[in-house]
């Protein structure tokens, strides 16, 4: 399967694919020409991959998953402690997306006028993660 294929069947970008590879996510097989060769198992990561990243997982975070998926005699626990550790950062993004619902909803008046609730919401939060 051609990566072109490859992308179509995995909904990924090819540009997505080809940096996977280059980071040493995935390691399709090569045909005589040199050109990248993917089979299904290939697809198959890929489709997690991109799964995982919809979740929210960092790419390291999927490296260890991937490395997870493959080990079959892995323990349940090393999955639980990795996905554990990514639903503390969930939650605080549900935090901050509720912050920016409020301030939606609550404070934005959405006229002609300058100020912005919105905007302000976003450079305090640039501030603290920066302090």
């Amino acid at each position: 399967m051609t990566i072109g294929d490859a992308a179509e069947a995995s909904g990924l970008p090819v540009k997505t694919i080809r940096y996977y590879e280059e980071i040493g996510l995935i390691h399709p097989g090569r045909c005589a020409n040199g050109y990248r060769e993917f089979s299904s198992a290939d697809i198959h990561k890929l489709t997690f991959v991109a799964r995982s990243r919809s979740l929210g997982f960092t790419i390291e975070e999927c490296r260890t998953l991937l490395s997870l998926y493959e080990d079959r005699s892995r323990a349940s626990a090393d999955v639980r402690s990795l996905a554990s550790g990514h639903l503390d950062q969930i939650d605080l993004k549900i935090v901050e997306l509720q912050a920016m619902r409020r301030t939606l909803v609550e404070r934005c008046r959405g006229d002609d006028r300058p100020d912005c609730p919105i905007i302000d919401r976003l450079a305090e939060g640039r501030e603290e993660h920066t302090a």
